[in-house]
């Protein structure tokens, strides 16, 4: 439990496969807790896209530990909504496909996970954070007084995943299908789940969420009422 001017504070972290609407809850939900938002999935997007613009994404494929080059001295951070990948704004780029279509296997790396993890631990401690991505809940804040995983159907999920691509597309003639989408989401999930370093997984004190037929407010309501019930029990 964190404290700040003697107002208790803790640490929610939300975990849970692509497109459940993990990031989206978890910036309204510290928003409205006035907590910090942490999007790590962001941080690994960045990381792809770095390995995607380099050119080393195909050395790094034949030679994984060839991405030691990679981090070398590599910045993550954030300034309100943008995400700074070297102190360059790539809030837009990391949304692009080729980056979710990529980053599964990136985010699977060991040192990647060391450097990513120890960024979010260094962020997160020390005041009130949500934070949002895969593993947060099993490793980078087991310790988190809230917990929560969040889960959807597929074809839910790959609906979301096509509105989120055609709001900041111009040309929707150029984007994925649903079937397409719905594949990927299923290959990501089999890929984040075997993978061998922080595999995604369920904490056993973490609350399960089906957010298949709700909206994001609700969603946000019931996390923002778990944190409430917490928050009041240690008053």
């Amino acid at each position: 439990m964190n404290q700040r001017n003697g107002e208790k504070r803790i640490i929610i972290a939300i975990d849970g496969p692509a497109a459940s609407g993990k990031s989206t809850t978890a910036r309204k939900v510290a928003e409205r807790l006035g907590y910090t938002y942490i999007d790590t999935g962001a941080m690994y997007r960045s990381v792809t896209l770095k390995a995607i613009e380099s050119g080393m994404m195909d050395t790094i494929r034949s030679c994984p530990e060839k991405v030691e080059e990679l981090l070398a001295g590599i910045s993550v951070s954030f300034s309100g909504d943008r995400i700074l990948l070297d102190g360059s704004d790539v809030t837009l780029a990391i949304r692009e496909n080729r980056i979710s279509r990529e980053v599964s296997f990136i985010s699977s790396l060991k040192p990647v996970r060391d450097t990513m993890r120890q960024m979010q631990q260094d962020m997160g401690r020390g005041r009130g954070v949500v934070m949002d991505g895969r593993d947060i809940g099993t490793v980078v804040f087991p310790e988190a007084e809230l917990k929560v995983f969040l889960t959807a159907d597929a074809r839910q999920r790959a609906m979301r995943r096509y509105a989120e691509l055609a709001a900041k597309s111009a040309d929707t003639a150029e984007l994925p299908g649903l079937e397409e989408l719905e594949q990927e989401i299923l290959d990501r999930d089999r890929a984040d789940a075997e993978r061998e370093h922080a595999p995604l997984k369920k904490h056993p004190d973490a609350r399960e969420l089906d957010t298949s037929a709700l909206t994001i407010d609700a969603q946000t309501d019931i996390v923002c009422r778990m944190a409430e019930e917490i928050l009041k029990e240690k008053r």
